[in-house]
């Protein structure tokens, strides 16, 4: 078992912020890596040192895995965290670190590269008993053949890139007709994405909820699940909001779900924190979708229902500690939802936006969490995902939850780019969202860009009215000469008045 003193965390923003105050809770020294357009960022400050490692585009700098290395072994460090994105789930990363004689933090190499391809993946869980959603379990090589399956399965069918995520080279073919092209576009998006073109076939199920499976597994065999994240409001297949539990969930599909993301961890030997990702129809059943290597955005939602720290439990796994809890000893407590606040704007279709923090008030208060790599002044880059940070509200009960997300989305003072909050504000008050019916097609079925240009209430109206009736007297009173005998005395009430007026 090798402990930990010093770990470079090979990432930036909030989830750097995020893994270094953990580590230093542990007594852990951290070091911080940068691009130059980084250089004032809040996670390079917190760090005990700091290393610019090149240019702003990541290409240069944050994907550099042997700059990353040799600044690691320049300052003594003993691991390699990843962080999320950037090298989290990239395999050749993880075994160099491992071969330069570094820990890192996260699973095996073989375990990443397993469940980084989608069809290698089905396959390995595919003799655990798994649900499965109809489909190919190899590349589509021959186009006819292809054709046959979609047709064996029934249209709607999904065409998916074996490599990557995020919706990348990912096509809904409605009918027949539509297959050579969206076939096409597919593997035209995984080449030009992931440096893949392989692509294979899925029944798309419509409308389903997607939700996940938290796991923790130690390197001595031990698997455990940290019950479900609810992550089905999405825009272009990403997550905005999530939460924990599933309101819609029974026990035993729970229980069920739980244990299929256990076995899909046994299927890969894995170690380390992961999430097993599923898609479920109307009816509770549940499909597996892939699994991600990888800390999660949204694992504070698991953290503050479980009471547990995922990165301090991702440190003491990659030391080579044995799990401290069994599957009996979790219990969900409460209620947790996260909003990401992206620098996007939901008007113009969530497109990013560029800009200065000209004003950033993170609210405060009971049960409310941010977890965010930016200060008021700062600039959002345009070389990097636009999240400006995470808002995690905790509660007893999910009702009172979404009350608290609301107040505190009410109080956040953001400025100066055009940011999500307001949209997640529509979503929190939505009667689909507070009945839990609503499905990965909320964004779609339920929301427009005028859904943001909400009328003032009555008593908003009333407010205004009167400020225009004392403005408008004001203007006429100005506009009036001041009769001679009364002197100073009434000018001076005068400029009292619209002094405080």
């Amino acid at each position: 078992m090798s402990k930990i003193k010093k770990l470079l965390i090979a990432n930036r923003g909030e989830i750097s912020l995020r893994i270094i105050r953990s580590a230093h809770e542990m007594g852990i020294q951290t070091v911080a890596v940068f691009s130059e357009a980084d250089r004032l960022a809040p996670h390079v400050r917190l760090a005990n040192e700091a290393v610019c490692i090149g240019p702003a585009p990541a290409s240069l700098s944050y994907l550099m895995m042997d700059r990353i290395i040799q600044v690691a072994l320049e300052l003594g460090v003993d691991a390699i965290h990843p962080g999320y994105g950037f090298l989290s789930e990239n395999a050749l990363f993880a075994q160099k670190t491992i071969d330069a004689g570094l820990l890192f933090v996260g699973p095996s190499p073989s375990a990443i590269a397993t469940m980084g391809d989608k069809l290698r993946a089905k396959q390995a869980v595919s003799g655990y008993g798994i649900p499965l959603v109809p489909g190919t379990d190899e590349p589509i090589r021959d186009i006819e053949k292809a054709k046959q399956v979609a047709l064996s399965i029934g249209y709607p069918i999904l065409i998916k890139a074996s490599a990557g995520g995020g919706g990348k080279g990912m096509r809904i073919v409605e009918h027949a007709g539509e297959f050579d092209a969206q076939m096409k576009r597919a593997v035209s998006e995984a080449e030009s994405a992931f440096g893949d073109p392989a692509v294979f076939i899925e029944k798309y199920i419509s409308s389903p909820k997607h939700i996940e499976i938290q796991i923790l597994g130690d390197q001595h065999g031990q698997i455990v699940h940290l019950f479900e994240r609810e992550c089905s409001i999405q825009r272009r297949h990403q997550k905005v909001v999530e939460e924990a539990p599933s309101a819609t969930l029974t026990e035993t599909v729970r229980q069920k779900m739980g244990e299929a993301a256990v076995n899909v961890a046994k299927a890969c030997n894995y170690y380390g924190a992961g999430t097993v990702e599923f898609i479920v129809d109307k009816e509770l059943n549940f499909y597996f979708l892939e699994m991600n290597t990888r800390l999660q955005v949204e694992h504070p939602v698991t953290e503050l229902i479980t009471g547990l720290d995922l990165v301090k439990e991702q440190i003491r796994i990659a030391e080579g500690q044995a799990l401290s809890f069994t599957q009996n000893d979790l219990q969900i407590q409460g209620h947790a939802i996260e909003i990401r606040v992206y620098a996007e704007d939901p008007q113009n279709n969530f497109l990013p936006d560029t800009g200065t923090l000209t004003r950033y008030r993170p609210p405060l208060g009971p049960g409310i969490r941010v977890d965010d790599g930016f200060e008021e002044g700062m600039d959002i880059p345009v070389y990097y995902d636009p999240m400006i940070g995470k808002l995690i509200v905790y509660d007893v009960s999910r009702e009172k939850a979404i009350r608290r997300t609301i107040r505190a989305i009410d109080e956040f003072q953001l400025s100066g780019v055009k940011n999500t909050l307001a949209f997640c504000r529509f979503v929190m008050t939505h009667p689909e969202f507070t009945s839990a019916s609503f499905t990965t097609k909320f964004v779609e079925d339920h929301f427009h860009p005028t859904s943001l240009n909400q009328e003032l209430s009555e008593t908003e109206k009333l407010a205004v009215a009167a400020f225009i009736g004392t403005w408008l007297d004001e203007q006429r009173t100005a506009a009036l000469p001041l009769p001679a005998s009364a002197g100073n005395k009434s000018k001076s009430l005068w400029k009292n008045r619209t002094k405080h007026g």
